[in-house]
């Protein structure tokens, strides 16, 4: 084991080493050899080491470069080294995080690291805190405790009856919300299509003044952080309006969450704490592994009664704080310890440094782009930059000669009504000089195109 597991680190501490000096983007010679992963399997064992070298030989050069301080593609950021470390470690540990009484260890970090993000986040300190493999499922699970709390006041129970004959269920959403919110609806039964969208600005945040009127048994889905400008609804106002009514106001918070980490820029969620549940990705602004979402929910006692399980044979009696009360799995990984472990790194000043540093490189970017006369879409306020560069076709055609480049690697969107490139800045290690050589590098390639 200790020969397999050497090679392992070799391996790792290789790819590590180079990812930032490497072209982002995959290459066509590598994708080709993954067809050797693709065979008959073979009826005898195999070596261990043969298999790890032949899975490094073959996979490693075919991945993307993700974890790059140049790789700006999606809003994802790396993983710090002191999360792949505790990563590996809680690997070997192997804990199923479902039960305080078979896991009390990995139960007991939970606990703290929950009680750490919901201060630096600045939520209500005794709300539940769900740990789930990333945003969809964050959003299911916080919305899974809005249906329930709001069906139960109502006078439905919707875990034993269902839907099928409940009263009427008024949902509210942006127009520009993300699809995995969508999705969340349409797992939860609640429709992909029985929405009223609101209409948003110029930044995409939700027209206060374009807001329905609020029903009873209603459910408000609000954003912190527009996938492409990064801009925040005005969840405090919205909160307020519906405050009176049998309703529940969500926050996707994806990344946009994060602000209320910086004194800088917490502005932008003022009231935010105001909300019934926030959904956000830890494996973005945070920089832990995958999969690392967060569900937050004010009401516990919906969120437990949405989600917690029980069986003869699983010891929940007159336990702590049983995880798998607050999450869709009964079995899963112990995602809290990558979590422990980068707050406890970091400390609320390193949290608070990451998100200022990447929201000054966004800025940089945005301020580059204007200074060679290139339009800017967004007020950049996070670390979201949408640029055009003059036409579709233009935008196009740079995007595309930036990723076979692959010194960066940016991203395309659609965003009203205009393809544009979008830049996220999200990883731990980006700084200045990354967004210097990018910068250089988009910029001699969109002057290349437009001299043709």
């Amino acid at each position: 084991m200790s020969d397999l597991l050497d090679k392992a680190k070799e391996f790792a501490e290789a790819y590590l080493n180079k990812m930032n000096n490497e072209k982002i983007q995959v290459g066509d010679e590598a994708r080709k050899n993954l067809s050797h992963l693709d065979f008959d399997l073979q009826q005898e064992p195999v070596d261990e080491l043969e298999v790890i070298e032949r899975m490094n030989k073959y996979i490693e050069p075919a991945t993307m470069k993700m974890t790059s301080s140049k790789f700006f593609g999606f809003v994802i950021g790396g993983s710090y080294p002191v999360s792949i470390a505790s990563n590996w470690m809680s690997t070997a540990w192997d804990q199923n995080t479902g039960l305080e009484k078979t896991t009390p260890a990995t139960a007991a970090v939970e606990s703290v690291s929950s009680k750490w993000l919901l201060k630096i986040l600045g939520l209500p300190k005794d709300s539940a805190t769900a740990f789930v493999t990333g945003a969809t499922v964050a959003n299911f699970t916080a919305l899974a405790a809005a249906r329930n709390h709001v069906f139960k006041k109502a006078g439905w129970d919707v875990e034993a009856d269902g839907l099928i004959g409940a009263p009427d269920l008024q949902i509210i959403i942006s127009e520009e919300s993300h699809p995995t919110v969508y999705k969340s609806l349409a797992m939860l039964g609640l429709g992909r299509n029985r929405v009223t969208k609101v209409k948003t600005d110029d930044q995409g945040r939700m027209d206060i003044s374009s807001f329905p009127e609020v029903k009873e048994n209603s459910i408000v889905i609000t954003q912190a952080g527009n996938i492409n400008s990064g801009a925040c609804d005005p969840i405090s106002e919205i909160c307020d309006l519906v405050k009176n009514k049998n309703s529940w106001v969500h926050v996707d918070g994806a990344f946009g969450l994060w602000a209320k980490a910086s004194s800088k820029h917490k502005y932008l969620l003022e009231g935010v704490e105001k909300a019934d549940s926030w959904a956000t990705d830890a494996h973005k602004w945070l920089n832990v592994p995958y999969d690392s979402g967060l569900a937050f929910v004010k009401h516990k006692h919906a969120l437990k009664a949405a989600m917690a399980i029980t069986a003869s044979y699983l010891p929940t009696e007159n336990a702590g704080r049983n995880p798998s009360d607050y999450t869709p799995e009964l079995s899963r990984r112990a995602r809290g310890v990558d979590i422990y472990a980068v707050l406890h790194h970091l400390g609320t000043s390193g949290v608070e440094e990451l998100v200022n540093r990447c929201c000054a490189c966004a800025k940089q970017f945005a301020e580059g782009f204007a200074a060679a006369d290139y339009k800017v879409m967004n007020d950049v306020v996070l670390n979201q930059v949408v640029v055009d560069f003059g036409s579709e076709e233009l935008n196009l055609k740079i995007m595309d000669a930036v990723q076979k480049d692959s010194t960066c690697w940016v991203g395309q969107t659609i965003w009203k009504g205009i393809t544009a490139m979008r830049i996220s800045v999200s990883n731990w290690q980006t700084n200045s000089q990354d967004v210097e050589e990018s910068l250089n590098v988009i910029l001699k390639i969109a002057e290349e195109i437009k001299g043709k």
